[in-house]
């Protein structure tokens, strides 16, 4: 393969993270906004019959009552108010050719990897101990994960990240021949499968 070649594939490799973190984060916003609303409704009537109440297990309502779901003293979908139009933003510059220095994308490597923390603490939370699951806070989570692997792989090329020289270059081999991306898609099968070994049927009744 020529250097033309090489280097039209890693562009176009480098603009598609960037795209799959632009919707991935327009998602997650989307259904942080939703999740936002009916906290408000809920507020205004604990007994609001939800959009999302599907059934006795898909259940925005049963999650948003809970104590986990605002696990600060507000809705944790207000996070997602906040923090998601940052990584739109930066998507969209990175895709009008901003290069963000190093400190930078480490913070926000930093600052999302806390997010996605809390986003698995909640779907962990939902799964064994609230026992129902929010269909907005799966979307989220989700597309959590996907922002969270494609920074990091950003952050991976870009050799931003902290980690010794070997680990290094490991990363960047794996990345290189996309091994990353077979991670994330076997991940969020993974987390499907679970959710329907752990409800079943009941996710359908």
């Amino acid at each position: 393969m020529d250097t033309f070649a090489l280097e039209t594939r890693t562009r176009r490799g480098v603009t598609a993270v960037w795209v799959v973190m632009l919707l991935s984060s327009l998602a997650s916003l989307v259904a942080s906004f939703v999740l936002s609303v009916e906290a408000l409704t809920l507020a205004e009537n604990p007994t609001a019959d939800l959009g999302c109440n599907i059934n006795a297990v898909l259940s925005c309502g049963t999650v948003a009552t809970s104590w986990q779901a605002s696990l600060f003293g507000f809705p944790n979908a207000f996070l997602g108010l906040v923090a998601e139009p940052v990584v739109i933003a930066i998507a969209v510059a990175a895709l009008g050719g901003v290069r963000f220095p190093r400190w930078f994308m480490v913070s926000a490597q930093c600052v999302y990897t806390i997010g996605l923390v809390l986003a698995y603490w909640l779907f962990y939370q939902s799964m064994f101990h609230i026992g129902a699951l929010c269909p907005w806070c799966l979307v989220i989570t989700f597309a959590t994960t996907l922002v969270f692997f494609e920074m990091t792989r950003v952050n991976i090329r870009e050799k931003n990240l902290p980690v010794p020289r070997r680990a290094r270059k490991g990363l960047s081999s794996a990345v290189e021949a996309n091994l990353d991306l077979f991670v994330v898609i076997a991940w969020l099968l993974v987390l499907a499968l679970l959710i329907v070994l752990k409800y079943g049927a009941a996710l359908f009744a």
